[in-house]
């Protein structure tokens, strides 16, 4: 029972400190779209720069080892058509296949907001996103613009995945504290 007052009286803390601070909350969201392989009007967002060794289990595309460089869409609904969802930002950065025995990666990218209310932000986030995982979460680093010294975290789920080309969307959900 002490022990749970002791969290009471931290969270309490905490609380008080972010008001006093005058930090704010706020939740983006937002689709990213990984294109490995092109397809008909879409081009490749996604480019392998280093092949690694060993082929990992259960999975004849990537090998422990494997880099790639990417510059996906980020976009405000999840559609393949691209007429019907607005372009919000970029996500540059790299993902590695980081793992002998499963699909992890190690994400590292810059989210870079080009349009709407946030034009000109961007977000830093780096961390192990278990691909197979329903949800991951993923650290944020920080911020330029009107995030800049943010803290918070990242959310992803799989929207969609193409297992024969490595083509994904995923679901965004970023809270922030400035």
């Amino acid at each position: 029972m002490a022990n749970v007052k002791g969290v009471q009286v931290l969270l309490a803390l905490a609380a008080i400190t972010a008001i006093a601070h005058g930090a704010t909350t706020t939740h983006l969201q937002f689709y990213m779209h990984d294109t490995v392989t092109p397809s008909t009007g879409t081009p490749a967002t996604a480019l392998r720069v280093v092949r690694g060794p060993t082929p990992s289990p259960g999975n004849s595309i990537n090998r422990f080892g494997d880099m790639y460089a990417i510059d996906d869409p980020l976009t405000d609904a999840p559609d393949d058509d691209a007429a019907s969802r607005a372009v919000v930002g970029r996500a540059h950065g790299f993902y590695l296949m980081a793992s002998r025995e499963a699909d992890q990666l190690l994400l590292s990218v810059n989210m870079v907001f080009t349009a709407g209310k946030h034009n000109g932000s961007s977000v830093a986030v780096h961390g192990r996103d278990a691909i197979l995982d329903e949800v991951r979460e993923l650290p944020v680093l920080g911020g330029t613009g009107e995030f800049r010294g943010a803290a918070g975290y990242v959310l992803i789920r799989t929207h969609s995945f193409n297992a024969s080309n490595n083509n994904a969307v995923l679901k965004v959900d970023m809270y922030l504290s400035v």
